[in-house]
Protein backbone atom coordinates (compact mmCIF):
# COMPACT_ATOMS: atom_id res chain seq x y z
CA UNK A 1 0.00 0.00 0.00
CA UNK A 2 3.07 2.29 1.21
CA UNK A 3 3.93 2.19 -3.05
CA UNK A 4 0.61 2.81 -4.01
CA UNK A 5 0.56 5.74 -2.26
CA UNK A 6 3.75 7.22 -3.20
CA UNK A 7 2.56 6.40 -6.99
CA UNK A 8 -0.95 8.60 -6.34
CA UNK A 9 1.38 11.19 -4.62
CA UNK A 10 3.49 11.41 -7.97
CA UNK A 11 0.63 11.29 -10.16
CA UNK A 12 -1.73 13.71 -8.71
CA UNK A 13 1.37 16.18 -8.63
CA UNK A 14 1.89 15.70 -12.44
CA UNK A 15 -2.02 15.95 -13.03
CA UNK A 16 -1.70 19.45 -10.96
CA UNK A 17 1.32 20.60 -12.90
CA UNK A 18 -0.13 19.76 -16.07
CA UNK A 19 -3.97 21.11 -15.30
CA UNK A 20 -2.69 24.22 -13.46
CA UNK A 21 -0.09 25.69 -15.08
CA UNK A 22 0.25 24.12 -18.61
CA UNK A 23 -3.29 23.51 -19.80
CA UNK A 24 -4.84 26.99 -17.92
CA UNK A 25 -5.23 29.66 -20.22
CA UNK A 26 -5.79 33.01 -19.47
CA UNK A 27 -9.75 33.46 -19.86
CA UNK A 28 -9.59 30.11 -17.11
CA UNK A 29 -7.23 32.76 -14.86
CA UNK A 30 -9.56 35.96 -15.47
CA UNK A 31 -12.80 34.33 -15.22
CA UNK A 32 -12.10 32.36 -12.04
CA UNK A 33 -13.04 35.24 -10.00
CA UNK A 34 -16.93 35.60 -11.27
CA UNK A 35 -18.41 32.62 -9.41
CA UNK A 36 -20.46 30.55 -12.37
CA UNK A 37 -18.58 31.99 -15.64
CA UNK A 38 -17.25 29.35 -17.85
CA UNK A 39 -13.48 30.34 -17.56
CA UNK A 40 -13.95 28.53 -14.31
CA UNK A 41 -15.77 26.01 -14.77
CA UNK A 42 -13.51 24.56 -17.66
CA UNK A 43 -10.52 24.79 -15.07
CA UNK A 44 -12.77 23.00 -12.81
CA UNK A 45 -13.85 20.04 -15.37
CA UNK A 46 -10.36 19.72 -16.93
CA UNK A 47 -9.15 19.22 -13.27
CA UNK A 48 -12.14 16.62 -12.98
CA UNK A 49 -11.18 14.77 -15.62
CA UNK A 50 -7.46 14.13 -15.19
CA UNK A 51 -8.51 13.00 -11.51
CA UNK A 52 -10.86 10.36 -13.05
CA UNK A 53 -8.21 9.28 -15.61
CA UNK A 54 -5.98 8.51 -12.59
CA UNK A 55 -8.70 7.41 -10.06
CA UNK A 56 -10.13 4.13 -13.37
CA UNK A 57 -7.05 2.57 -12.29
CA UNK A 58 -7.07 2.89 -8.59
CA UNK A 59 -10.32 3.27 -7.23
CA UNK A 60 -12.72 -0.08 -5.35
CA UNK A 61 -14.84 0.59 -8.84
CA UNK A 62 -16.31 2.95 -10.97
CA UNK A 63 -18.78 5.12 -9.14
CA UNK A 64 -16.05 5.57 -6.55
CA UNK A 65 -13.68 7.24 -9.18
CA UNK A 66 -16.75 9.80 -10.74
CA UNK A 67 -17.35 10.33 -7.35
CA UNK A 68 -14.11 11.40 -6.41
CA UNK A 69 -13.65 13.23 -10.20
CA UNK A 70 -16.54 15.06 -8.80
CA UNK A 71 -15.75 15.50 -5.69
CA UNK A 72 -11.78 17.47 -6.78
CA UNK A 73 -13.55 19.27 -9.83
CA UNK A 74 -15.72 21.02 -7.04
CA UNK A 75 -13.02 21.32 -4.35
CA UNK A 76 -11.00 22.55 -7.33
CA UNK A 77 -13.68 25.44 -8.60
CA UNK A 78 -14.11 26.81 -4.71
CA UNK A 79 -10.35 26.90 -3.71
CA UNK A 80 -9.76 28.71 -6.74
CA UNK A 81 -13.05 30.63 -7.17
CA UNK A 82 -11.82 31.93 -2.91
CA UNK A 83 -8.25 32.52 -4.14
CA UNK A 84 -9.48 34.85 -7.14
CA UNK A 85 -11.45 37.06 -4.81
CA UNK A 86 -8.66 37.21 -2.15
CA UNK A 87 -5.65 37.76 -4.52
CA UNK A 88 -8.31 40.75 -6.89
CA UNK A 89 -6.00 43.34 -7.55
CA UNK A 90 -2.98 42.45 -5.98
CA UNK A 91 0.65 41.79 -8.01
CA UNK A 92 3.49 39.18 -7.32
CA UNK A 93 4.91 42.06 -5.92
CA UNK A 94 2.08 42.00 -3.17
CA UNK A 95 3.54 39.90 -0.29
CA UNK A 96 -0.27 38.93 0.20
CA UNK A 97 -0.30 37.41 -3.36
CA UNK A 98 1.89 34.96 -2.59
CA UNK A 99 -0.04 33.92 0.65
CA UNK A 100 -2.83 33.17 -1.20
CA UNK A 101 -1.20 31.59 -3.72
CA UNK A 102 0.44 29.32 -0.85
CA UNK A 103 -2.41 28.43 0.25
CA UNK A 104 -4.10 27.71 -3.20
CA UNK A 105 -2.05 25.08 -3.49
CA UNK A 106 -1.29 24.03 -0.02
CA UNK A 107 -5.44 23.41 -0.35
CA UNK A 108 -5.63 21.68 -3.94
CA UNK A 109 -2.17 19.73 -2.16
CA UNK A 110 -4.31 18.54 1.15
CA UNK A 111 -7.38 16.97 -1.32
CA UNK A 112 -5.14 15.07 -2.86
CA UNK A 113 -4.43 13.84 0.56
CA UNK A 114 -7.77 12.72 1.05
CA UNK A 115 -8.64 11.72 -1.93
CA UNK A 116 -5.67 8.97 -1.57
CA UNK A 117 -7.14 8.41 1.89
CA UNK A 118 -10.35 7.74 0.61
CA UNK A 119 -9.44 5.55 -1.92
CA UNK A 120 -6.74 3.47 0.05
CA UNK A 121 -8.56 3.06 3.40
Amino acid sequence: MTATVFILLALFGIKHFICDFVLQFSYMVREKRTYGAAGGIHHAALHASFTLLICIFFANNGHDAVTVAAFDGLVHYHIDYIKQKLNYGLTPNDRKFWIWLGADQALHYLTYVGIIAYLLI
